[in-house]
Parts: C-alpha cells; structure tokens; sequence
C-alpha cells in the first residue's frame, strides 16, 4: 500500500496500522486484538479476502472504512457510508474525558452534536456518558438515515434525537449544556491539493468557503443563545485553525485549544461568558 502511494488518514496514520486494520477485519477481531493474533496462520479463504481487500483498496483509493462499511470510533463499530464522512475526529479523545479541566461532563444534562453525519460524535457521548440527552443535526438527509441505523443498532434511540437542520435553524430556542461540532472547514483552494482518498467522501461535509470558517463563523456567533448558562462549544477546525484564531483574536474572543495524547489538533474551546463578554466588547 505504501508502494502505490496511498494516503492514511481516515482512521489510520500509516501503512501498518491499515494492514492491521484489514487483517482485523478479515479475521472479524476488534482492532485492538493482542500481539499473539500475528502468529496465527490465515487460511486460503482468508488470505483471498485480504487480498481483494488490499487490492480494492489500492485500485479505487477509497478509505478502507468505504470498503468495508464501518469504523471504530470511542470505542464503538459504526456502520459508514459515503453519505458522510468517515469518523475520524480527536473529539473522541475530548468525549473521553479530554475536556477537563475546562468543562467536566459529568454536570452535563444535554448535549448538541451539529454536523452528525454517521452519528459518531453523539453516539460516543451517549454511550460513554449515561445521565446526557443528545440532540444531533446535519444538513444532509442520507447523513442522518445512515446516523439513524447506527443509533437504532447499538440501542440509543431513548437518548439520540435526529434533527435536519442548517446548523441551529430546527432547534428553536433550545439550549444546551455542551455543543459539540466537528463542521466542514477545507477552504475551497485546499481541495485541489486533496489526497484522492478525500473525493470519496461529500464535499458537503469538507469545504467551507475560501477561509474553511463559513460555518464555524455561524456556529460560533449564534452558540450563546442555544448554551445554557456554564455551558461551552467545542468546536474542530483543523487546517483552519490559524485563520479562527485570527478571527476571534481581532473580537476579543478567549478560547482554548485542546491538546490531546493520541494525535490530532484543530480543536478549541469557549465558554458561554467568553461569548457574551466578546459580543459585548466595544468594536
């Protein structure tokens, strides 16, 4: 696969770990499957599946997740499909716990997840804390009937709610105790000098304008009338982090950038008060 110039970015960083990852597959063992798995022989049916696997992967230069139809992602098997984008965030790391000490989730009571796709941000959330209620949006209706398969599959239709809505427009004047949003944000002269493994996925779910903070921009300035008193956006920009940070610097805007242990940045944090403080402040 490194021979053939693939790129490795929709769930793996690396030639090894994907070949890991097909292996799992194939053999249907969870990606984390001890080192003595490497001393078991493959039979001929296996090793045939893992070839066309690897040779599909190499001819088509879709994500292995397309290829397969499904990813890991905090800990849970999502089904994907390019109606959205393959999970991937270092939100997972935030949803673990990462966001402390700035926001501890255990004083969460609702959640939103805007830009769901396959649902993978609010499924987390759901799952790995019990006392929330998440609300999830997208724009994209074939986003959100592959996002509800995967919320009726792993049992969270009490606590998920599906929404098609442009950022906040479907939500009233319902607030929240946490927004979480991992938007589009490629500017548009970055997707020329995309990998090909990114034309598989929407275009819907990768640019934002020439800057990549169309809808960062919207989702930043209208948070603090959907977040309840205390409550924060965390938001992912990645490439365009440079430019949010100049944009919110010129308003006076503080927010944090989270660090996270297993790779990945791009991710910030505001406050409620930093919101009001800066919409406040003289222009």
């Amino acid at each position: 696969m490194e021979a053939q110039g693939l790129y490795f970015g929709h769930g793996t960083a690396n030639g090894i770990d994907e070949a890991c990852w097909m292996v799992s597959h194939v053999m249907a063992l969870p990606p984390d499957f001890p080192d003595t798995v490497f001393d078991q022989p493959l039979d001929e049916t296996l090793r045939a599946k893992l070839d066309a696997l690897c040779l599909s992967r190499i001819q088509t230069r879709k994500p292995l997740a397309y290829l397969i139809g499904q990813a890991w992602f905090a800990g849970l098997l999502l089904e994907v499909s390019d109606a959205a984008l393959v999970p991937r965030s270092p939100m997972a790391e935030v949803i673990l716990g990462n966001a402390l000490p700035w926001f501890d989730f255990h004083q969460a009571r609702r959640v939103l997840d805007v830009g769901t796709g396959s649902g993978a941000i609010a499924l987390a959330m759901a799952h790995h804390w019990p006392q929330v209620s998440v609300d999830a949006v997208d724009i994209s209706p074939e986003a959100l009937a592959l996002a509800e398969r995967n919320i009726n599959r792993l049992g969270l239709a009490s606590r998920v709610s599906l929404h098609l809505s442009d950022v906040y427009e479907a939500l009233s004047q319902q607030r929240f105790d946490v927004i979480l949003a991992n938007p589009p944000y490629v500017p548009v002269p970055s997707m020329e000098n995309l990998p090909e493994e990114y034309r598989h996925e929407p275009s819907l779910g990768l640019v934002a304008g020439d800057s990549g903070l169309d809808v960062t921009i919207r989702l930043v300035t209208e948070a603090s009338s959907h977040l309840e008193d205390g409550g924060v956006l965390i938001c992912e920009v990645g490439e365009a982090a440079e430019a949010f940070d100049e944009w919110a610097l010129a308003r006076r805007l503080e927010i944090v950038w989270l660090e996270f242990e297993h790779g990945g940045d791009g991710v910030f944090l505001v406050t409620k008060d930093a919101l009001l403080t800066s919409l406040a402040a003289p222009k």
